[in-house]
């Protein structure tokens, strides 16, 4: 009972926080609300010497928090596309925020048109466990890049992580310009009732709808970056140990905990056995062995490992066929398991996996394929394997997610030159790049006009000549 008070004055004293800080930055944003381009990239080039310079100790918070995270994966999935974002946003600002010039129809002449990119002001973002620094570095670069003041709320499924991550922005940044927030659950669920001027989320499905709702409240707009069911199809023609390896890479990394990684595979029937046992070689020859292995990656906790241990034994008991690639678990490591003879009851099958769970569902025809993923919610990602070049315009004609590997996985996401974002129940709105920026801004259109007046010969009284010459010239 005193502990549960005392976790409640916490929680407590945590929101209150985030209304004082919410506060300061309004105010802060409103004594500076268009910052220079050499602010702008000061911020950048500060946080990217930071990122740099303590690299290896993030790697040590983010393989704590996960009893055992892969350095290299680490440094292959978040600290290298966190600088390689800030340094493609650094040298390409001050063009971003130069005004873009717009055409003036004829008939409003002499005048002239401009958008203006502008800060929308106190920007919220909410991170979540599976790849805590990139999936903070990521939207703190276009929110920073467009000029506005950010507050992050970090997991506090990892508290190591986030624990650092809020000393080490707090040595750059005023909390006026960037604060971290922690705190559990209900903290966060204070945090989205904020009335930022934009609210990013990137975590489950269920968890956005949540989060939409609260800031409807406020009339916030939201990005949602969710996940759902990716699916990976195996053409008839591509070679096994190509598409295999492939995918087997997207799945294995971080051990399947992300939002991207391939959910299902869809197999010609006739190739399903040749998949698996390429599969299991890709994968062995990753990961020869999962004990001790300090490349293989742990789940996150305990109710994530219990939650995939679930799907494991329903679909086994709704007589699916287990293929675990390791003979036993050790610890928090999950051994890769392939799971054949699925059935859409199946909770696997329903839910996004987020683990090294991977369902094979064998498929006659192409078009049985496309029917099987366009009958269901549209994914984050698909990734298609096949060489052959109408049949990937197909794939990218006659499905939706929010992106496209051909004969890839994962690496979409890495690209800064390209928008990153889900489609319908796999979420809204895009960012990095350039589409980060401008998710950030206010796009302000700007009609100028100076001392002559033309539209003054339209004015009423209406029923003159020079009106009735007007209609003739421009209505048609």
């Amino acid at each position: 009972m005193v502990a549960d008070v005392a976790y409640l004055q916490q929680a407590q004293q945590q929101i209150n926080q985030l209304e004082e800080l919410f506060a300061r930055q309004r105010a802060a944003y409103g004594d500076n609300p268009m910052p220079s381009a050499d602010q702008r990239i000061q911020w950048l080039k500060s946080l990217r010497d930071l990122i740099f310079d303590e690299q290896d100790a993030l790697i040590r918070a983010i393989s704590q928090d996960f009893s055992n995270r892969s350095a290299d994966e680490t440094l292959l999935a978040e600290i290298m596309p966190s600088l390689h974002g800030i340094h493609y946003a650094k040298n390409r600002v001050r063009r971003w925020m130069k005004p873009s010039r717009r055409a003036v129809g004829m008939a409003f002449q002499p005048a002239s048109a401009k958008v203006i990119y502008q800060p929308l002001g106190v920007v919220g973002v909410i991170v979540p466990w599976n790849y805590p620094l990139f999936l903070a570095i990521g939207p703190l670069v276009g929110a920073l890049a467009a000029g506005n003041r950010v507050m992050v709320k970090m997991s506090e499924s990892t508290p190591a992580t986030s624990q650092l991550f809020k000393e080490l922005m707090a040595r750059i940044f005023p909390e006026d310009l960037v604060a971290v927030c922690l705190g559990e659950a209900d903290v966060g669920v204070a945090f989205s009732k904020l009335p930022f001027d934009h609210l990013l989320f990137t975590g489950a499905t269920s968890i956005g709808r949540h989060v939409m709702r609260a800031a409807a409240e406020n009339l916030t707009p939201v990005t949602l970056e969710l996940g759902g069911k990716s699916p990976a199809i195996v053409s008839h023609e591509v070679p096994l140990d190509h598409a295999a390896e492939r995918i087997a890479f997207g799945k294995t990394m971080n051990a399947g905990q992300t939002c991207v990684a391939p959910d299902y595979v869809l197999v010609p029937r006739d190739r399903v056995e040749g998949f698996v046992e390429a599969y299991r070689t890709a994968v062995k020859s990753f990961y020869p062995q999962l004990k001790d292995n300090p490349d293989y990656t742990a789940i996150i906790n305990e109710r994530q490992l219990q939650r995939l241990n679930g799907y494991l034994q329903d679909a086994e008991a709704k007589g699916a066929r287990l293929v675990p690639l390791f003979p036993e678990a050790q610890g928090r490591r999950l051994p890769h398991t392939l799971v054949l003879d699925v059935k859409d009851d199946m909770k696997l099958m329903q839910d996004e996996i987020f683990g090294p769970l991977l369902p094979i569902v064998p498929y006659e025809r192409l078009d049985q394929a496309f029917a099987y993923i366009n009958q269901r919610p549209r994914p984050l990602a698909l990734y298609y394997f096949g060489y052959d070049k109408r049949e990937q315009q197909r794939v990218l004609h006659e499905t939706h997610s929010g992106g496209v590997c051909l004969n890839d996985t994962l690496l979409h996401v890495a690209q800064d030159d390209m928008p990153f974002g889900g489609v319908g129940p796999s979420g809204m709105g895009h960012y990095h790049g350039h589409e980060g920026f401008l998710t950030f801004s206010k796009a302000k259109g700007v009609f100028i006009k100076q001392r002559f007046n033309a539209a003054r010969m339209i004015y009423p009284p209406y029923g003159k000549s020079i009106q009735k010459l007007v209609y003739k010239l421009f209505v048609r």
